[in-house]
């Protein structure tokens, strides 16, 4: 009886691996300026929140958070859920485009499929995370 050992890698290999790399820092250094953008009251910044109408916490909260996610895609064991979290804050920033402000949403829907490719490369660093 042959038996073939499958092996589940945890992180991309080769080419795969550089792809990745260059993915998450584009990515993090996206949403960390974005984030300080956020946390520094940029007139745009403020603009675009007092147009969502939830108020300048959510700002300050947003800002928070890609800064955060944005530190994680740098950090192996926290890749998957960082990008996943960012997957999550674009999706909203979509629809608030498209629901709310106006505007492009295409910036944001680039990001988010960015932020879904790294998920998806990344998905079985989850298990690390339980």
């Amino acid at each position: 009886m042959n038996h073939d050992v499958v092996s589940l890698h945890l992180v991309p290999e080769g080419k795969v691996k550089i792809f990745a790399w260059f993915l998450r820092i584009f990515l993090a250094l996206a949403f960390i300026s974005a984030g300080c953008a956020k946390l520094a009251g940029v007139p745009m910044m403020i603009s675009v929140f007092d147009q969502i109408g939830i108020g300048q916490w959510f700002r300050f909260f947003t800002g928070t958070i890609e800064i955060i996610c944005g530190i994680g895609l740098f950090i192996q064991r926290t890749t998957a859920f960082a990008s996943t979290l960012l997957a999550i804050t674009m999706i909203c920033a979509v629809f608030t485009h498209l629901f709310l402000i106006g505007g492009n949403p295409a910036p944001a829907v680039i990001l988010l499929m960015i932020a879904i490719s790294i998920s998806w490369l990344y998905r079985h660093s989850f298990k690390k995370l339980i």
